[in-house]
């Protein structure tokens, strides 16, 4: 039976991180609060450049990336996210106060990008595919390290709502781990580096927008993850 650790020591280290920055609050130094999500974008953009350079079929992955974008764009993805991300906000707004001085439009700008970060990241997937398949946990105890400061560091600006987001980002890791090892007997190491390359280009993606340089819409980007590895062996077994 399989045995997995790194889902739940993620999903703890986002909860104990989200719940500690939004205790503290404003008691972090502003330029702590501050400078700290432009180095977390920073990392997760150095990430994605990492990520993308181990692709296998350039016009695979770009084909991917372009029909996974317009395939969210149609469903309005980041939109109903965003609106879950409102919900959310208000429900825990119910037990801890709200945040002053943060508009409706910003938290939803920000929880998206976080949203991503944390449930739909390259790391985050592969960790939990890798896992499954080798019993080996150390991708996503690398990542929890990561996540427990840049989701405390988010909570002091949008509060306990951050916490939450370890319940989704737990449920994908799981399913993704328990999947794994059904799903990579189907793939060789070209559809899983096509695949590794466009979550790169959306932590790349996501890293500008935590940084405030241009506002990606990266939930609206998230279907090409379930393209990158089918396309990416119809390319080769079509064109190439």
């Amino acid at each position: 039976m399989l045995t997995l650790v790194g889902p739940y020591v993620n999903g703890a280290a986002v909860a104990l991180g989200g719940a500690t920055g939004a205790f503290l609050g404003t008691k972090l130094p502003e330029r702590l609060r501050t400078a700290m999500p432009q180095t977390f974008g920073l990392a997760s953009m150095g990430l994605g450049i990492v990520m993308i350079v181990k692709l296998s079929h350039l016009p695979a992955v770009v084909l991917a990336i372009v029909v996974g974008t317009i395939i969210g764009e149609l469903c309005y993805l980041e939109r109903g996210i965003g609106k879950l991300g409102a919900k959310t906000k208000g429900l825990v707004e119910r037990v801890f106060p709200p945040r002053a001085g943060l508009s409706q439009e910003d938290f939803i700008e920000k929880f998206v990008a976080i949203l991503v970060l944390f449930c739909a990241s390259g790391t985050g997937i592969f960790g939990a595919m890798n896992e499954g398949m080798t019993g080996d946990p150390q991708i996503l105890f690398t990542k929890s390290i990561l996540d427990f400061f840049t989701s405390g560091i988010f909570a002091t600006a949008l509060g306990y709502a951050v916490a939450t987001l370890c319940a989704p980002q737990l449920i994908i890791q799981l399913i993704l781990a328990y999947a794994a090892s059904y799903i990579m007997p189907l793939t060789n190491p070209q559809m899983i580096a096509d695949f590794s390359s466009v979550g790169g280009l959306i932590m790349l993606a996501t890293g500008f927008r935590i940084c405030g340089v241009k506002s990606f819409p990266v939930a609206n980007m998230l279907p090409a993850l379930a393209l990158a590895m089918p396309i990416s062996y119809l390319w080769v077994r079509l064109v190439h």
